[in-house]
């Protein structure tokens, strides 16, 4: 499995927790089925000295973190060790030798491995693991004591607030690493932590931390949720040392007393004094020189308030027509890029480098100068995205970072010229390779249940955890992009919209975006929500399974579409005939099952009845959650050609409505 839960419950505990050099204690381990070595390959060889070096006696114990790396591909191993920030170099020297010893017995041929302890976390892999975030293996606890249910709001908000400030500390230290505490009565206290591997940048740590916090049980006394970048934890006793927690006080402020007023008095006459002895020394030298002094000041003093001036001016003559006022980008010239630098990145647009086309104009890829390979989407001059549209995409992707969010570079606005520079996918969209017989194998199991996953925790990110709520509302397979290690990236945010901090719905007279991935009451009221991009999610989830396009499927025996043939199949009891024959001998079944059963509550007709992206995420990683029973998906949508062209990406169909 891509994620690994492990549900443990735990006493209630009420004396205050101090590291020893004990055994450590065991929490889960991690080890997918694939890919695999043998004992005498190259690659044990390299693990061995990985796991040599991690527990050697001049390893880092004191700083709490190390890595190492032995060999070359296909052999190389990388490896680190992470200890709790709270426990001391001998507790941390005696779990990472401890985990060293148990690893193969737990995980003995199994090339990617992560280990958790609850003193440290050791972790190998055949992959470069370093400075790279990592969110996949998911270790799970929550405490026996639940928090009664009058409280369970005021308890989430006090965990969030107490944990998020946390997590924004830690994010900006050098060890990443930071503990808090806030009174929930007054007789108890709310003790939380968090961590991350130190090689993350401030923002990666950042980001793997909300996921994280977000992702706690709030209605337990306690929990913690641990992937292998990063964790999290709060209970209500104190579980970590706190004496290596606190920091030391600030050194005292020595003051010094202010001199009486007479003093000072007495000093500026001695000062005068002294002043016109000089002058009367030296005569008319000394004049001179202070003369030529105070000119130069004067000059210098005027040059400054000239040149003040002249911008003032030039700011107001020469606005700059590409920085955005009010909602939109206000440090566009960071991204701009020279038009005729995309130009010579990209051979001139030519036919040779087009790698994609979609409803706003082609796709290109190029090479900066600096050897950057970029992705050029250059609008059509006839397309219907105007400027508005072309800034509100520049304004979105620029304020969006997520690993899985394509990344914006740049862009250029020159005449009737509007161009968006992004990072390059190799792999191209997923419709490429999912929906294509040829490609479709390259998508094992694994590969879909991760992309799945990983466009979940996208859009939950744009929902939720970005600084701005926002709604993608065009969803569909096309517009998810594949990196290196076909780990998902949402793209083409043209029709995104933000929402304000309070508001949950918004109305719209200009339906745009992709029938078939549409939720009801968009497609026939216009009205969008973040529940509009659920059903859409749930519509991909289906095709991701299947393997086949929901566009493309034929309406026979009273079965009217896509997604009202996998409910038909699902009522049946026969949910597995609706999975790709490449995967069906290969794959989890009950994890298949479980996301078929997923997708069928975010199509519901009402959008009520859909879950949150936040609960979706639950729901893929815990087998502990217990999922509703879905309803009917009730109205469905039949896209029909048709000469009349709407207002839509897909401007050659109309909507039909069939009751099921």
């Amino acid at each position: 499995m891509s994620s690994f839960i492990f549900l443990f419950l735990f006493p209630f505990i009420t004396g205050c927790f101090t590291a020893s050099a004990q055994d450590p204690t065991y929490l889960g381990y991690i080890c997918p089925s694939t890919p695999t070595y043998t004992n005498d390959s190259t690659y044990f060889t390299n693990l061995e000295t990985v796991l040599s070096s991690l527990s050697s006696p001049d390893a880092s114990y004191s700083t709490g973190f190390q890595n190492a790396t032995a060999g070359e591909d296909p052999d190389m191993v990388t490896g680190l060790f992470l200890c709790r920030g709270d426990v001391s170099a001998e507790v941390c020297r005696n779990c990472v030798g401890y985990v060293v010893e148990d690893t193969l017995n737990r995980c003995p041929e199994e090339k990617e491995v992560v280990l958790y302890y609850d003193q440290c976390m050791v972790r190998y892999s055949n992959k470069n693991i370093l400075s790279s975030l990592s969110t996949g293996g998911v270790f799970e606890q929550t405490n026996t004591k639940n928090v009664s249910i009058s409280e369970k709001d005021r308890f989430r908000e006090l965990v969030l607030s107490t944990l998020n400030p946390a997590a924004t500390e830690a994010a900006s230290s050098s060890r990443k690493f930071a503990v808090s505490k806030a009174n929930w009565t007054a007789a108890q206290t709310l003790y939380g932590l968090v961590q991350c591997t130190p090689d993350l940048t401030r923002e990666d740590c950042l980001s793997c931390l909300q996921q994280s916090i977000n992702q706690l049980a709030t209605d337990q006394s306690g929990a913690r949720f641990v992937v292998p970048s990063c964790s999290s934890r709060y209970e209500l006793y104190l579980f970590y040392n706190e004496s290596a927690t606190t920091k030391p006080p600030p050194p005292p402020e020595v003051s010094t007393p202010p001199r009486p007023e007479s003093t000072r008095k007495i000093n500026i006459s001695l000062y005068l004094v002294n002043l016109k002895i000089l002058f009367w020394k030296g005569g008319k030298s000394t004049v001179l020189v202070v003369a030529i002094v105070v000119a130069i000041i004067v000059v210098v003093l005027l040059f400054i308030a000239g040149y003040c001036f002249l911008a003032k001016v030039a700011k107001k003559a020469y606005p700059k027509s590409n920085a955005f006022d009010g909602d939109n980008i206000t440090t566009a010239d960071s991204l701009q890029i020279d038009y005729r630098s995309i130009q010579t990145a990209t051979a001139d647009f030519s036919e040779g480098n087009m790698i994609g086309q979609g409803g706003f104009g082609e796709v290109y890829k190029g090479t900066l100068l600096d050897g950057t390979e970029i992705a050029v989407k250059k609008l059509s001059k006839s397309s219907g995205q105007g400027e508005s549209e072309f800034k509100n995409e520049v304004v979105l992707v620029a304020k969006l970072q997520h690993r899985n969010l394509v990344k914006l570079l740049g862009f250029c606005l020159q005449g009737e010229e509007r161009v968006l520079v992004y990072e390059y996918v190799p792999n191209k969209s997923l419709d490429y390779v999912l929906f294509d017989p040829a490609k479709q194998g390259q998508l094992h199991w694994t590969r879909r249940y991760n992309i799945i996953s990983g466009v979940a925790r996208g859009i939950l990110y744009l929902h939720q955890d970005s600084r701005l709520t926002i709604i993608h509302r065009d969803l569909k397979a096309s517009n998810i992009l594949l990196d290196t290690d076909m780990n998902p990236k949402i793209a083409d945010f043209g029709m995104a919209r933000i929402f304000g901090l309070d508001q949950t719905q918004q109305n719209t007279n200009r339906i745009v975006g992709t029938y078939g991935y549409m939720s009801p009451e968009y497609a026939m009221h216009g009205q969008y929500s973040m529940k509009s991009d659920v059903y859409s999610f749930g519509v991909l989830v289906l095709e991701i399974i299947s393997g086949k396009q929901n566009s493309s499927f034929n309406p026979t025996d009273g079965i009217h579409n896509f997604v009202s043939y996998a409910w038909r199949l699902w009522t049946n009891g026969a949910p597995l005939d609706l999975v790709d024959p490449v995967i069906v001998d290969n794959c989890q079944r009950s994890e298949v099952v479980r996301c078929i059963h997923i997708s069928l509550l975010c199509v519901q007709e009402d959008p009520v009845d859909r879950p949150t992206l936040s609960n979706i995420i639950l729901m893929l990683t815990s087998n502990t959650v217990t999922l509703p029973v879905p309803r009917k998906p009730g109205t469905f949508f039949q896209s029909i050609p048709r000469k009349d062209p709407i207002d839509s990406v897909d401007n050659t169909s109309v909507t039909d409505l069939y009751p099921y």
